[in-house]
């Protein structure tokens, strides 16, 4: 697994960017992990409806690929893309995506926190509020999108939409848990995780 740490990037360059390397990639190539962050913007998935979202502002709304409903991102959340060949890997999308929050879960409780998922909801959740969502695309068998983790960010975004399709549905960050890692100690747990996850 190639690991690549891109900073803050626009969300729709780097969708194409994901996009192209999943269209070209052969049987041979290696599977990428992107850690990154985006400028703040609105991203609506494939699934999206309207009315999920409720007021703009000055963000921009941008159609994405991914499953699932519309959510924010911006900085100081931790963006990452897992360009996964899931047929070589001998997985399918849900058994991906039990892996992404199980990746997450162990992160948290090194840190003494409980995290769990909810199968009729995908992302991770600390009692009740929601601290990471997730969303993949699958293109000939190869998946790419990922998931996002509210380290320590702006979350009130957040009330300008129903987050994931959910109508009151509480974000929060791993800063208003208290706990204290930085941005590059949060990529370098969630490294750890999602490799001893993916073995």
């Amino acid at each position: 697994m190639i690991i690549k740490d891109m900073g803050l990037v626009d969300y729709g360059a780097t969708c194409l960017a994901m996009q192209d390397f999943t269209v070209n990639r052969g049987a041979e190539t290696a599977d990428e992990l992107w850690l990154l962050e985006h400028h703040p913007v609105f991203s609506q998935g494939t699934n999206g409806q309207a009315e999920h979202v409720l007021d703009l502002g000055q963000i921009p709304l941008v159609q994405s690929d991914r499953g699932g409903q519309v959510t924010y991102h911006g900085p100081g959340q931790l963006i990452a893309y897992t360009l996964f060949d899931l047929r070589r890997l001998g997985i399918g999308v849900r058994e991906m995506v039990n892996r992404l929050e199980n990746s997450v879960i162990a992160m948290l409780a090194e840190q003494g926190i409980e995290g769990y998922s909810d199968a009729d909801a995908p992302g991770v959740y600390i009692a009740g509020e929601k601290l990471a969502s997730l969303g993949l695309r699958v293109k000939r068998g190869a998946c790419y999108h990922g998931i996002s983790i509210n380290v320590d960010m702006d979350l009130s975004p957040f009330l300008s939409i129903n987050p994931c399709g959910y109508q009151g549905m509480k974000m929060t960050d791993l800063k208003s848990l208290g706990c204290a890692l930085s941005m590059a100690q949060v990529k370098q747990q969630f490294v750890a995780a999602i490799t001893q996850q993916m073995k």
